[in-house]
């Protein structure tokens, strides 16, 4: 416990106040003659206690009495889960399929990729109350806009400022990655980890890109996932039958197969449309329900309320017992007139 006005406890001595008071009148000179009663010696102490109270909680409660804003450890159900946005132009682009359906829920944007993006993320954070987010926006450069937080206002305030603007020219998803990595270095293991990846575009990355990704991703015990959002085209991440023979060797294609190839739990999820999108992000969130510690930052608690409540209820007994002593002396004047 703090005090936000600590030196108005100096102030407590002024407690003993009620024991110093003595009633100077007298009326027999020897005491001896009245008969011994325990009961009024009792009430008597009592009621010097209770003012003594009175005064004590009375000046602590004026002393801003409190349990200063700390951090608590609970476990939970989730995982630690960081986004990474593409921001590059063609993310403004719309999906290549559309379907004449309509969602259950209401959504007013336009169809581009970026746009559906930021609203299934918002509706992520929010079915997973005890996840712990981070945010990187990433094109040529990473920008690691949000460490990992608890704080779900935090993320999807992150999330949809993410939306503002304009998409860059050039993309580069290794330093994405490694961003990714590099924020959890450092970190306490605290359960699932997830690196969950929106783009529409690949990469073929050097040798010294894989190494580098790859050390990362398994020395922080990472999982990946990757939402590619297909465009126009249509081209797939694995090979069909009968297929473009331009698409063979598409860096899509290419960073699809190394990330297959990292000895890390990898999944992939191919969306073209709002209803793939959709199915995408469920089978994300139904995986990684593990039991995570999760750091609880607790508001600052002001205990002054204790401190008036004890002064009141002491209050309220010393009136009860002059309200008392004034009625008995009533009924005794009236009685002997």
């Amino acid at each position: 416990m703090s005090w936000s006005y600590p030196y108005l406890l100096y102030l407590l001595p002024l407690a003993v106040l009620p024991w110093l008071s003595r009633n100077t009148e007298k009326q027999i000179v020897w005491q001896a003659l009245l008969p011994r009663d325990s009961v009024s010696a009792v009430i008597g102490l009592t009621l010097h206690v209770l003012a003594s109270a009175t005064l004590a909680a009375l000046i602590m409660a004026l002393a801003g009495p409190h349990i200063p804003e700390h951090t608590v450890q609970r476990s939970g159900q989730g995982a630690e889960v960081i986004v990474l946005l593409d921001r590059s132009r063609s993310m403004d682009q719309p999906f290549a399929r559309r379907h004449s359906f309509r969602l259950s829920t209401k959504m007013n944007f336009k169809e581009s990729k970026r746009s559906v993006a930021r609203y299934y993320l918002t509706e992520f954070v929010n079915s997973r109350p005890d996840d712990r987010f981070g945010y990187v926006l990433f094109s040529k450069q990473a920008a690691g806009i949000l460490s990992l937080t608890y704080s779900k206002e935090t993320t999807l305030a992150t999330i949809e400022a993410g939306g503002l603007g304009r998409g860059l020219s050039k993309t580069d998803i290794s330093v994405a990655l490694k961003k990714a990595g590099e924020m959890f270095e450092g970190e306490v293991y605290r359960g699932a980890r997830i690196v969950l990846l929106i783009s529409d575009g690949g990469q073929i990355l050097s040798t010294e890109q894989e190494q580098q990704i790859s050390q990362l991703l398994r020395d922080n015990n990472l999982s990946l996932y990757w939402i590619y959002l297909r465009s126009v085209t249509g081209m797939t991440l694995d090979e069909m039958p009968g297929e473009s023979i331009l698409w063979q060797g598409a860096p899509e294609r290419q960073l699809h197969s190394f990330f297959k190839d990292l000895n890390v739990p990898y999944r992939a999820f191919e969306a073209g449309s709002l209803e793939e999108f959709a199915e995408a992000m469920k089978a994300i969130d139904q995986q990684h329900y593990q039991t995570l510690l999760l750091d609880v930052k607790m508001p600052r608690e002001s205990l002054a309320d204790y401190f008036l409540w004890v002064a009141l209820v002491s209050l309220l007994l010393l009136s009860a017992s002059q309200i008392y002593t004034w009625l008995g002396v009533t009924r005794a004047y009236r009685s002997k007139h």
